[in-house]
């Protein structure tokens, strides 16, 4: 017998990877809280697409209701759940999936920030697998039963990282990255949390800019102002990440040294870090219709992940001694646009400070 997998949180993430794991012959089943999303996949299946035809695709995938997971206790256990909500629901989905673990069962985060602490106090250390979704991996649900990649896919080079809290590799990370490599790239890293933190430079770099501004990925990243705060936001979490002492990986395709002079106005390192962002934005690289999630919630009108991501980096900063304000400004200010006390646009972030 196969194993058999569960995604909690079947959104662009969540949804993209199980949809494809079905495709390729997995035993899958989706779980999400909403249940248009839900009702919509079982009636005509979960629709696929990316930036070329021959990533569309049309899915029958098993589904549950938040109220239906409770039926797994008679039948066959979960062997791999893959929880893929937001951060802030993270301990929840974990515990709801925890009394249906298999006796090898584990739980596998594929979210942004840095969840497996999270996740290790539900079901503890020996059953927590990172999984880090790579830069050049954006997805986007855009109605109830569609999810489009809006990034090429290469399937030789790695979207999608797995590994284990401690390091090394084990089997059961092979076994994830042979499964995931049938449907992207992917590999496995012996470097779980120097990959994670430097994901979080990334996403603190671009989400809650995207989020503050109402801008795509490429309209934000082609604006003067606003590209050279994104490189002020990715020092400051840099110099964190490095006191917190992580070996960190390159970022967006930058080696975090040159980032961190850029950042701090070294006029070489600007020069070629402002070259490369803007390279990104081409049409083959990413396609207009790409924002990040933080973006895309705000435009649904949901809860960010505002203290999660840039928060997050702010908490950690302070426990290393560094101070990160830019970051502190955007967490201000992305509050406020998500509260609706003001509109999103570029000049909220047209400051020095």
């Amino acid at each position: 017998m196969g194993k058999r997998m569960a995604v909690i949180g079947a959104g662009a993430v969540g949804g993209y990877l199980g949809g494809h794991l079905a495709r390729t012959g997995q035993d899958v089943t989706l779980i999400d809280p909403w249940p248009e999303h839900i009702e919509t996949i079982r009636a005509r299946g979960l629709h696929l697409s990316g930036m070329t035809d021959e990533e569309t695709y049309t899915v029958q995938v098993p589904t549950m209701h938040l109220t239906e997971v409770q039926s797994i206790s008679k039948q066959k256990p979960i062997d791999i759940a893959i929880v893929s909500v937001k951060s802030y629901d993270t301990e929840w989905a974990t515990m709801l999936i925890r009394p249906y673990l298999s006796p090898n069962g584990f739980v596998v985060s594929a979210q942004n920030s840095i969840n497996e602490e999270k996740i290790a106090s539900v079901v503890g250390w020996g059953r927590t697998v990172g999984c880090i979704v790579a830069n050049n991996f954006g997805v986007d649900l855009y109605e109830a039963g569609g999810i489009r990649r809006t990034m090429p896919r290469d399937l030789n080079y790695p979207s999608l990282f797995v590994g284990e809290v401690h390091g090394r590799v084990t089997p059961r990370v092979e076994e994830l990255r042979d499964m995931f490599s049938a449907l992207d790239g992917s590999d496995v890293t012996t470097n779980l949390w120097g990959v994670r933190w430097s994901k979080l430079c990334v996403n603190g770099m671009r989400n809650g800019v995207s989020a503050a501004t109402g801008m795509g990925g490429n309209e934000r990243d082609s604006h003067d102002v606003i590209r050279r705060l994104v490189i002020r936001l990715g020092g400051e979490a840099i110099r964190i990440g490095r006191a917190l002492g992580y070996d960190l990986e390159y970022i967006t395709g930058i080696e975090p040294s040159r980032l961190l002079a850029a950042s701090e106005g070294d006029p070489a390192a600007l020069a070629e870090v402002e070259a490369h962002i803007k390279k990104q934005t081409s049409g083959t690289a990413r396609s207009n219709l790409q924002r990040p999630s933080m973006a895309q919630d705000m435009q649904k009108g949901r809860r960010t992940e505002i203290s999660e991501i840039n928060g997050f980096i702010v908490q950690k900063g302070k426990e290393a001694g560094c101070a990160a304000p830019t970051h502190e400004r955007i967490v201000e200010i992305v509050r406020k646009v998500e509260s609706g006390s003001v509109a999103p646009r570029p000049e909220l972030l047209f400051f020095n400070d």
